[in-house]
Parts: C-alpha cells; sequence; structure tokens
C-alpha cells in the first residue's frame, strides 16, 4: 500500500530490467515488423514508441510490446518475457533483417507518479524533459553513458522509463532515491495497473484473447480480421459473499485491493450482454459487478500531463 500510493501522490520507482529487448536492423527491418505486429510504422519518425500487439495465426493476441524506432535504422521491441526474443526471430525467416538479443544489456529503471518530471530533469536537465512527449524517447548521458529515456505511464500517471547500461543501474538508482523515490515491488505495478485498467501477459493476455475482447482493436491498423467476441474485458468489483448460482458467469483474471478505492477490485472477462453495473458470479462463487474501466483517471489524461 506504501508504494502504491506513493506511486499515486509523489514518485514511485520500479526496476523492469527482466524486460526483453529484441534488437531488429536491416534492411527489410520495416517489412518485417509491419508483418510482425498489428501497427502501422512506416509513417513513424526517430525518436517515437508505439503500444503494439503480437498475434498468433488465430488472431488471438500472442504478447504486447512496445516498438521504438531509432534514427540508424534500428528498432528496439520491448515484451515482458525473454522467451519472446526466440519467437520473433523464428518468424523472420525470408526477410533481410538481423535480430540481436540485447536483454540484460541494459537496466530498465521506471520513475511513475505525479514528481516523477520533477525527477527526471535532476537526473538529465529540465529543457529535454520539457520537450518529451508522450510515447516518444530522446537520447541522453547519464553517468557519462549512453542511455535512453522513454515518456511511458504504464501506472496510469505521468511516467518515464529509463534504458541504461546495466553497469550504471545501482548508481542510478540510489541517485533517484535520494530525490524522494520508494522503490516498489511489482505488487505495486500490478495493483496500479489494475486499477489503470491496463492489461498483462499471462494474465487477461491468456493465449486465447483477441484485440476486441481486450477491447484493443485501435492498435490493430488494419481490418486483418473480424474479432468474434463471445466475451469481452471488464471491470470487477468484488464482494466478499456468495453469489446466486443462477447469475451469469464471468472470469476474474487480476485482482487486487485497491489501496486507492478502499475495496476488492478485478479485471476480467464477462459474457458481451452483461451491461456495466450488472452482478456476476465468478468461478469460485463470489460476487462481483461490471464496472467501467479504468477504475482511476476515466479520461486517463493524467499519463499526458505536464510533466511540472
Amino acid at each position: 500500500m506504501k508504494e502504491h500510493l506513493a506511486t499515486r501522490r509523489a514518485l514511485g520507482l520500479f526496476d523492469f530490467s527482466f524486460m526483453s529487448l529484441c534488437e531488429i536492423a536491416g534492411s527489410g527491418a520495416l517489412a518485417f515488423l509491419e508483418r510482425l505486429q498489428t501497427r502501422s510504422i512506416a509513417p513513424l519518425e526517430p525518436g517515437r514508441i508505439v503500444y503494439t500487439l503480437l498475434l498468433r495465426d488465430d488472431g488471438s493476441v500472442f504478447i504486447d510490446a512496445t516498438l521504438w524506432r531509432h534514427a540508424d535504422g534500428k528498432w528496439w521491441l520491448f515484451t515482458g518475457r525473454r522467451s519472446d526474443v526466440a519467437c520473433v526471430a523464428a518468424r523472420a525467416a525470408g526477410f533481410d533483417v538481423r535480430i540481436r538479443d540485447r536483454s540484460g544489456e541494459f537496466a530498465v529503471l521506471a520513475l511513475q507518479g505525479p514528481s516523477s518530471g520533477r525527477a527526471l530533469a535532476h537526473l538529465i536537465g529540465e529543457p529535454p524533459v520539457r520537450g518529451l512527449r508522450y510515447f516518444h524517447f530522446l537520447e541522453t548521458h547519464l553517468g557519462g553513458m549512453l542511455s535512453h529515456v522513454g515518456r511511458l505511464g504504464f501506472s496510469g500517471e505521468l511516467g518515464y522509463e529509463i534504458v541504461l547500461p546495466a553497469s550504471e543501474a545501482a548508481a542510478a538508482r540510489k541517485e533517484t532515491l535520494g530525490l524522494g523515490a520508494v522503490e516498489c515491488s511489482f505488487e505495486a505495478a500490478d495493483s496500479l495497473r489494475i486499477e489503470s485498467g491496463y492489461v498483462l501477459f499471462d494474465r487477461e493476455i491468456d493465449g486465447r484473447a483477441n484485440a476486441g475482447e481486450l477491447g484493443l482493436e485501435r492498435l490493430v491498423s488494419a481490418p486483418r480480421a473480424r474479432y468474434p467476441l463471445s466475451r469481452r474485458l471488464v471491470g470487477l468489483e468484488i464482494a466478499n459473499r456468495t453469489a446466486s448460482p443462477l447469475l451469469p458467469l464471468a472470469r476474474a483474471t487480476s485482482e487486487c485491493d485497491s489501496p486507492l478505492l478502499g475495496r476488492r477490485i478485478g479485471l476480467g472477462f464477462a459474457n458481451t450482454q452483461d451491461p456495466v453495473g450488472s452482478t456476476v458470479r465468478l468461478a469460485d462463487g463470489r460476487l462481483a459487478r461490471i464496472a467501467r474501466l479504468p477504475f482511476y483517471d476515466p479520461g486517463r489524461r493524467l499519463p499526458r500531463a505536464a510533466p511540472f
């Protein structure tokens, strides 16, 4: 709770160095990436980041990812599993691309919360922070080493991700904690993203859900397929009592005791005909009410807020 509320009110520091980093380059990189993921990326300028999906042949979502376009023709693809790099490489047959697994070379430190812009300005200076727009990144130097800073807000707050050489991570962490950041666990990251209605691999992205069921149709640039909607992602307000067996069934995929809202909430899947406000029965028999997403910051304005 302390970590969660510190992020909502001031500044949380998260270590996401477990993520995979796949570097893709070569004359066929753009063509390969247009085939690999769901966004139209040809118009992207260097310094842009897109949130995207990788699909299976049947249209189900394999994993979500962020894709960073560099000025020298290379691309960085970040996902949450190291094993994804091999899956990406396996799809590259027939394309003139070079794929390099750079997972572990870099640390990924995330600054999240209303004070994250001010903290970052202490590290890299105020002008670059003022100029960094949402879903953009810049190159800078930390500890004399080339690093990259992307403006991303997985927590539902103003936020940044610093990608720096792994050898510099300890010094950067120490300096950031000295600015008043609270070091946060993955449990806090989980409850923050549930409040903000964001999906997670191996939870909502369960190997069967398609982009429509996840509410992520906007990430599919071309109408590659029609998405059958037998279920849809919903918010759940979960009660500590037994539901009637006559209620429609829903499945909870993520849950937390929300420190901000003071009640048990979750994400999950319900039938498409069950509206917001209706009651449902979870698989373990508990009662829940379908809630509108996101629970926090309905307009999702905070990640786009001014940095100071």
